[in-house]
């Protein structure tokens, strides 16, 4: 029950993060969706959002070790790599700002908060919190602990099964259910999930992730 060996532990466990995650993106939805930003509710979010994303840390190194990490690349010595992946993320949140602005694609949940209160304050709390704290937190949960427990293998169908859960679990994870926007969402998760196969490191899906999640509360105020 205590290794992610344990199939019973490791559901249990993965239960536990979602909670934690669900809670923390709760109070996110609770300080941007107020009529103006609350410092307590600011509070909140950061309190929860260090206890999640430090909680996640120490769980994730701490069983790495139970793992072969002989095939571990530094994602950052792979810079031509790294950098493609990056301009896919930039063209795919500009695709994504083009169909919206001149196709007719719906505003996302996280632009119509803004727009029914924009100020310099919730912009930048959003920057914060849907920019790097929360993309952060899901690639963890939707990448790193997912592989670890139920796709930790070398088998390639059982890779692409497990990119296609992450994808999926990501676009759920992002709140966002309008179908062209669930699509591009469930695309960029399939891509994070790719890179951390590709890289073996968890590194670099958290940049991207955070790239992703920058980007777009960037062009909510365009």
């Amino acid at each position: 029950m205590n290794t992610p060996r344990s199939r019973e532990g490791n559901l249990v466990r993965y239960l536990v993060y979602f909670v934690v995650f669900v809670f923390t993106a709760l109070a996110d939805n609770l300080a941007i969706k107020s009529p103006s930003i609350s410092i307590w509710n600011v509070i909140l979010f950061l309190v929860l959002a260090a206890m999640c994303l430090l909680f996640y840390i120490y769980r994730y190194n701490r069983e790495q070790c139970f793992f072969d990490s002989r095939f571990n690349v530094p994602w950052l010595s792979s810079f031509n790599f790294t950098l493609l992946l990056s301009f896919v993320v930039a063209a795919g949140r500009i695709g994504i700002s083009y169909l919206q602005l001149y196709k007719g694609m719906p505003a996302s949940g996280l632009q119509l908060a803004y727009a029914s209160h924009s100020t310099s304050a919730l912009y930048w709390f959003m920057m914060l919190a849907n920019g790097l704290v929360l993309p952060i937190l899901e690639e963890y949960l939707c990448t790193g602990f997912l592989f670890n427990y139920w796709f930790r293998t070398e088998k390639k169908g059982v890779a692409y099964v497990g990119i296609i859960c992450s994808g999926l679990f990501y676009a759920i994870l992002t709140f966002q259910f309008t179908p062209a926007i669930f699509a591009f969402n469930f695309a960029f998760g399939m891509l994070f999930a790719w890179s951390y196969l590709s890289t073996q490191t968890i590194w670099l899906p958290l940049y991207l992730a955070a790239l992703n999640g920058v980007l777009t509360v960037v062009t909510i105020a365009v």
